[in-house]
This record gives C-alpha cells, structure tokens and sequence, in this order.
C-alpha cells in the first residue's frame, strides 16, 4: 500500500532508510524544521538547515523516489531566547516559496512558558500574513493536555486562521477530541517510547472515524521508528479493517490536507510508474 509519513525528519535518519521507506510503500514525506538536540547560536545556523530542508533533503529523499516536502519555524525548544527567535521569524519568509515547502511548523509549546507563547503567536501572525499552513507540535506526556489547551485558545483567539489549514500533532486519547472538535486535524505520532503505538492510534480511529486523523513516525534523532506507519498498517490490518480505510488515513488524508498549500505539487506513484516504465 501507498503511504505518505507526514511527520518524519529526515535529516536524523541515513540515506539508506529512504530506501527502506520507499521498499514499505512511502511515496512522499513531510519534514517540519526541529530542535537539532542543542540550541543554535544564531540565524545563520538556521539559514544552512533551511537550505539543507530545501535544497538537499528533497535531492536525497528523489534518488530513492520518495517526494520530500518542508516546514519552517524555529522550534519551541529554542523559543526561550526570544531575540534569536524574532531574527528567525524575520528571515523565514526567503524561503516560503522555495518548491516543497508547505508553511510553518512545527511550532507550538515544549515546556508552556510565557515566552514559547510569545513566539508561538509571532509565527501565527507570521502565517496570517503570508497565507500559509501551519503544523503545531504539542507537549510531552505531563504537560500535553495543559498546552494543547494553551495552543487551541491562541488559536481560537486568531480570526485569522483557518482551522481547516492547521494540523495539529501529537495528539493522544485526552487530547484528540478537543483537537477534532474545533475543526483542526490532528497527527498522531507512533514513537516506541512515549507519545502513541500503533495500537493506541488504531483504537482512536475506531472511537473517532477516519476524519482529519493522519499517522506518521516522526523518525527522529532520539528513540524512534521511521517505519512506524507501515507499523500501523498492519495493526489495521490485524483487527481486519478494510484496505480502503486504512489508505484514507495513511494516504488521502496526508494528500487531503497538504493540497491546500500553494507549493505543493505532487506526482501520484501511478503516473512515476507509467513514465519510467
């Protein structure tokens, strides 16, 4: 089956795990910008890892077929130093009409502190005014419900935004519903350790539809599992859900919402298979 990972970085991984990816039925990834494990010191450290998000990624990510697509933002982890944060934010717009990028993300809140607010609303208002998606990224595990709840207010409070044009990740069992209520989709992020199993994902599509519901493994550089959505696949499968449903939430869905970004452009598996023989 043809899958799309819609969370996944990729700059984490090794090249031959784009070959695994496209072995498992990937046919495209999104990778939203993210903390590189230690704070970066400046704005020009942000300017190469855009350019690597844009111009090398989407180079690497082709030579195994897979169709590589991006998000900028300074992540929540770095939000503190508010000052690099605004040159960040400043400097951003260079980029977001470059092929492939698909808006902001993934912003949101780490720790709920009033200066990742500060800088969650900065790249809001960035998004308004650039008409542009927005990808979030909510907290871990004790202070997930707190900041999503923080998160969906800020947004709420925005008349600007388009729920419909905002994805919402990382959601688990407490948090999805209020996600889904407002209109927002929702990403639900399988990880070995924390976050969601593929298990827990296939229990929330049972209890809430196949509806603004995507999966992806966000194949990070810490405990993580790139293949995590063929994972799922299988855990639908085993429970003898329909092949049609599974394909709505792992393939349509992602094609579904990324279709509202100006930049993105994508060639379905079928036609690259017809035009290489």
């Amino acid at each position: 089956m043809y899958y799309i990972d819609p969370h996944i970085h990729m700059v984490s991984r090794v090249t031959d795990d784009y070959e695994t990816l496209a072995r498992m039925g990937c046919v495209a990834v999104s990778e939203p910008a993210f903390w590189a494990g230690f704070d970066r010191g400046t704005v020009d450290g942000f300017r190469d890892y855009f350019r690597q998000l844009t111009e090398f990624e989407p180079k690497r990510a082709g030579w195994s077929r897979i169709q590589h697509y991006t998000w900028l933002c300074i992540n929540a982890k770095e939000a503190e130093n508010v000052r690099l944060s605004r040159e960040v934010i400043a400097m951003i717009p260079e980029y977001l009409d470059r092929p492939g990028v698909l808006g902001i993300g993934e912003i949101g809140l780490n720790k709920n502190t009033k200066n990742e607010a500060t800088v969650f609303l900065e790249h809001l208002d960035l998004a308004a005014k650039t008409n542009e998606q927005i990808l979030i990224h909510t907290p871990h595990l004790e202070d997930k419900y707190k900041g999503t709840r923080m998160i969906l207010d800020m947004l709420g409070g925005d008349r600007r935004i388009d729920p419909q044009r905002v994805l919402v990740d990382h959601v688990e069992e407490h948090t999805v519903r209020a996600v889904l209520d407002e209109g927002y989709w929702a990403g639900m992020t399988l990880y070995p350790v924390s976050k969601c199993t593929p298990e827990r994902a296939c229990d929330i599509i049972e209890l809430y539809g196949p509806e603004r519901l995507l999966v992806n493994s966000a194949g990070d550089w810490g405990p993580s599992k790139p293949t995590a959505v063929p994972d799922f696949i299988m855990a639908m499968r085993h429970r003898g859900h329909s092949e049609a449903l599974i394909r709505r939430v792992v393939y349509e869905n992602p094609l579904a919402f990324f279709s509202q970004s100006r930049n993105f452009r994508f060639t379905p598996p079928e036609v690259l298979e017809t035009a290489t023989g």
